[in-house]
């Protein structure tokens, strides 16, 4: 294996977390590049399902050092209740098998109630964000009054630094959102309490991976989301806030694109799309339906019910490009089964024109129309078992 990534290839949840968990037997170190507590893999080990967040799913199995990196933005309560959880499952959890980078950047309360305010005021132009603070704490990130891991480790830095940003954000609270302001004894005195909680596992996350791979160890790279998602290449703006393709992994960890090897596409085989934005190939019908209930398309961390469509090949090619991916890995197959014809858009209808290539523009993504090059027949029997 030596260094693997595993990359969403739709609108992310494709099943990154079942391919995670098969690959890490293998794995000694599986770290997580990008993202946020909006994710959510679930994963059955040992006949127990578990859902995770924010850890990757590395820590499931002993021997595995599981890292937190940098290009995440981590919500401290929320790592803590997950951490709780897996405790309450039986899941040793210890310096030794997490790490949490120093240099992630921390989601705060104010960006919380940002986000909600943010949404509320877009109205019908909704981005259909999570609310939990995800997009202002990259904003943060961006305009450098972000607050990092690291920053827990010096209460005087990090109440420096808190208060800075509190006279940033407060102004946009009261002014803007016409909301109450947070004060800093009451925002540091939460955050040190979590900081004694997380002391423990906070580390350097690039000289972690760097050590790992100069061991010749197999390095399991995990993403959240997918290609469709990316800040960059996504379908901006209904998009993540982070680089959720693979090229993430150098910026998320502090590594080199040189120390990449090969990079796996997660495949759904039909479409799911959460939130709000353009999607060429949903079915509103009953087939869509169907492809929810039998597919359990409800999201793990929100519960939020997916929009459903067929594949789409079109950003399929656009997907596999941006990220390099050399093989992919199809899931949920078994969700087709009893369907009389399976269909697969191969190209868009925009404007009287065919067109093979995924637009960049949202906009003209709204406005294309699947064109289905491919019907093949379904089939009945159950694809349980089959090789």
């Amino acid at each position: 294996m030596s260094s693997l990534v595993i990359a969403g290839a739709q609108w992310g949840d494709e099943g990154k977390g079942k391919i995670v968990d098969v690959l890490t037997a293998k794995a000694e170190v599986v770290a997580r590049y990008q993202g946020g507590h909006n994710a959510g893999h679930t994963v059955v080990a040992d006949g127990k399902q578990y859902i995770l967040h924010l850890v990757p799913s590395g820590i499931l199995h002993k021997g595995t050092l599981s890292i937190i990196g940098n290009g995440t933005v981590v919500e401290p309560s929320a790592l803590i209740k997950e951490l709780d959880e897996l405790k309450a499952e039986g899941i040793e959890v210890t310096s030794e098998n997490l790490l949490l980078s120093k240099g992630a950047h921390l989601i705060m309360p104010y960006h919380i109630a940002l986000e909600v305010a943010s949404e509320k005021k877009r109205g019908k132009a909704k981005i259909g964000t999570t609310g939990r603070g995800i997009g202002p704490a990259y904003v943060d990130k961006a305009m450098r009054i972000g607050l990092k891991v690291g920053d827990l480790q010096h209460p005087d830095i990090f109440r420096q630094k808190l208060k800075g940003a509190l006279d940033y954000c407060n102004e946009i609270l009261k002014k803007v959102c016409e909301m109450e302001c947070f004060t800093v004894d009451a925002v540091y005195d939460e955050f040190m309490g979590y900081a004694e909680r997380l002391n423990p596992y906070i580390g350097d996350a690039s000289i972690a991976v760097n050590q790992a791979l100069d061991e010749g160890k197999n390095v399991l790279f995990e993403g959240a989301q997918g290609a469709l998602l990316d800040i960059d290449h996504g379908t901006y703006p209904f998009v993540t806030s982070s680089s959720s393709i693979a090229g993430g992994v150098c910026t998320g960890l502090g590594v080199g694109p040189t120390r990449i090897g090969k990079v796996i596409g997660i495949v759904k085989a039909y479409s799911t799309r959460v939130g709000s934005g353009p999607f060429p190939t949903e079915l509103e019908e009953e087939v869509g339906k169907r492809m929810q209930e039998r597919g359990a398309e409800f999201g793990a961390t929100t519960g939020r019910p997916r929009r459903c469509g067929w594949i789409d090949a079109v950003a399929l090619r656009h997907a596999m490009r941006i990220n390099g991916m050399g093989a992919v890995a199809f899931t949920k197959i078994d969700v087709l089964s009893g369907l009389d014809e399976l269909k697969i858009c191969t190209a868009y209808e925009f404007r009287g024109e065919k067109i093979t290539e995924f637009p960049s523009s949202a906009a003209e993504l709204e406005e294309c129309k699947p064109i289905y090059g491919t019907i093949m027949p379904g089939w009945l029997e159950t694809t349980k078992g089959a090789t």
